[in-house]
């Protein structure tokens, strides 16, 4: 095979055979369960990556469990993680902390090209009689639960739209070959042509339990503030790179930083 041709066919890996295709990545029927709740501020602070900022005083998780039937080249497939609602430079989006899911394909796509935060694991959505059903297992161990009445009350979609609309944000990391960080970017992303076919609110509840290689628990639940039901179509958009830690100037700022520390 020809240096040319390899450079052509370059796009994800194994070269002859990708985990993927290339975009763009329209998803059907999306349909989410987004159980927000209030958590531990410290803890909170401690996994979100600066320069992204947090709302100390409401310490707020959104805890996500996604069904994707019809997704154009990952198929049908399931996720559930955390995401937090975050600041980067006076704009408001979200930070996703993680992702679990059952399909290798997303999972590969997610973590090449965005930097999703994706591991394997067993995600559920279902409607179970008059509940609206999520949970993640990893392995056979049960890490979350999440409930919801079912379509209770109508949701404002105005405002659906506009959470659908604000900036995501990742932590997006690949080795060198030597073990260092070859790319170490915090990437922001978009979701494309969105059209929401409906939106629910209703009472939830949300149980975590600890696991040592899916801390979801480490964000504690203390309260759960509200929970929604969504139907969508939409694009996946890719991303930009909104910061590199790895360019000179973030160097010099954290050698400045744990040298203060250090006296």
């Amino acid at each position: 095979m020809r240096e040319e041709e390899i450079l052509q066919r370059a796009f994800a890996m194994p070269l002859t055979s990708p985990s993927y295709p290339p975009g763009p990545y329209r998803f059907v029927n999306r349909e989410y369960l987004i159980i927000t709740y209030r958590t531990d501020p410290v803890k909170l602070r401690a996994v979100v990556p600066e320069p992204l900022d947090i709302d100390i005083r409401e310490a707020l998780v959104k805890y996500e469990f996604i069904r994707m039937p019809d997704s154009n080249g990952f198929g049908d497939y399931t996720e559930s993680g955390q995401v937090i609602p975050v600041s980067f430079r006076g704009r408001k989006g979200s930070y996703t902390h993680c992702m679990f899911l059952d399909d290798e394909g997303p999972i590969a796509g997610g973590r090449e090209l965005w930097g999703f935060p994706k591991k394997l694991a067993q995600p559920t959505l279902r409607t179970e009689v008059d509940t609206l059903v999520g949970t993640l297992d990893y392995g056979p161990i049960r890490v979350a639960t999440g409930t919801m009445g079912y379509k209770h009350r109508q949701a404002n979609l105005s405002q659906v739209g506009a959470s659908l609309a604000a900036p995501n944000f990742l932590l997006k990391i690949i080795p060198h070959v030597d073990g260092t960080p070859r790319i170490c970017e915090l990437v922001e992303y978009h979701l494309e042509d969105v059209t929401i076919r409906g939106a629910w609110t209703g009472p939830a509840a949300l149980h975590l339990s600890p696991h040592a290689l899916a801390p979801v628990a480490d964000l504690p639940v203390l309260e759960v503030v509200s929970a929604i039901h969504i139907l969508a179509d939409l694009t996946l958009g890719l991303g930009m790179v909104a910061h590199d830690y790895l360019q000179q100037p973030s160097r010099r700022l954290v050698t400045a930083r744990e040298m203060s520390l250090a006296g």
